[in-house]
């Protein structure tokens, strides 16, 4: 499905790299404002992504607290903060929000109608109703998807490929999130044709965690494939070590999830979306219509395994897994 998408993302990605950003980077004098909004408070681990964002503002002339201030709103795990913040940066009269998610997305897009709002990653925009066109996006809002339900499915043929013998696999979804109702429809459309039939679990707060486990482990399921999320990303630590516990290869969308103990991971290189959502805000800062910028998907994705884990599982894994992956831990 990633690969018959091939053809739209390099015809999107020359677009946007025809645009001459390299223009004028300021006006004479002038302090850029970008909000940046965000429903998780930062952590050391993800650093470099802001970093990244940093970075890919000053490679094309814009350095904070030089020519332009970010105003960072942190919704610190709460959604329900999310409106107020984006209220609050609409106030401030920022020249441009850049959002985290579709939660952020969607609260800043009910904040305002003007003020450009640039997607640092939306797993299925058009899905969501954020927008009408990845091409002519309408509206005020353009940014970066990164295939949320191509790159789930993806993450199942891996744990398929890694775990040759598991016929029946658990899908973790968080009911909570808009996004994984479209993902979790479109695993179970394919699931068939891999051989594999899938049971459905949810959970929506870490206290429900170990509930999901006990009856995956009453029902004899032989892997687990976790969608991505917020908070299980925040718990990633937690959820590694209950897949280890009940002995369930497990399959992930960050390499941080790897490094925390999952077996596998597979997705985007998300440092190249916060670099490339810097491009789409220096645009807009330079008086580029939203409709002229279309929305753009990765072209980078990456392959990460846990040998440590395998080998606490007793897998083997398949030499031509072990090929295509970028990083290994061992």
């Amino acid at each position: 499905m990633i690969e018959r998408q091939a053809v739209l993302i390099v015809t999107l990605t020359v677009m946007l790299l025809a645009l001459p950003v390299a223009a004028e980077t300021e006006q004479a004098g002038k302090m850029y404002r970008i909000g940046f909004l965000g429903r998780e408070s930062p952590t050391p681990e993800v650093a470099h992504l802001l970093d990244a964002f940093r970075g890919g503002l000053r490679e094309l002339g814009y350095v904070e607290h030089q020519n332009v201030r970010i105003e960072w709103r942190w919704a610190e795990g709460r959604a329900d903060r999310l409106p107020g913040l984006a209220d609050e940066l609409v106030r401030l009269a920022v020249d441009v929000i850049a959002t985290q998610g579709v939660p952020e997305t969607r609260a800043a897009k009910q904040a305002t109608r003007n003020i450009p709002i640039v997607m640092v990653y939306v797993g299925d925009p058009l899905g969501s109703g954020l927008v009408g066109s990845l091409a002519h996006p309408d509206g005020n809002v353009t940014g970066l998807s990164f295939l949320f339900p191509e790159l789930t499915l993806k993450q199942l043929e891996v744990l398929r490929d890694t775990v040759p013998r598991v016929t029946r696999v658990a899908v973790l979804w968080n009911p909570r999130n808009p996004s994984h109702r479209g993902v979790l429809d479109s695993l179970q459309r394919a699931a068939p044709s891999l051989g594999l039939a899938l049971r459905p679990v949810t959970a929506s707060a870490a206290d429900e965690f170990d509930r999901v486990f006990a009856g995956i482990a009453r029902e004899r399921i032989g892997a687990l494939i976790v969608v991505g999320d917020p908070l299980y990303f925040r718990h990633r630590g937690p959820l590694a070590a209950l897949a280890l516990r009940h002995r369930l290869p497990s399959a992930f969308n960050l390499r941080e999830h790897v490094a925390a103990g999952g077996l596998v991971s597979y997705g985007v290189h998300f440092s190249d979306l916060y670099r490339r959502a810097a491009f789409y805000v220096v645009n807009v800062l330079q008086g580029r219509k939203v409709s002229d910028l279309p929305i753009e998907q990765p072209t980078r994705f990456e392959l990460g395994i846990n040998l440590k884990t395998a080998k606490a599982l007793g897998l083997t894994i398949p030499p031509s897994v072990l090929l295509r992956a970028d990083y290994l831990i061992e």
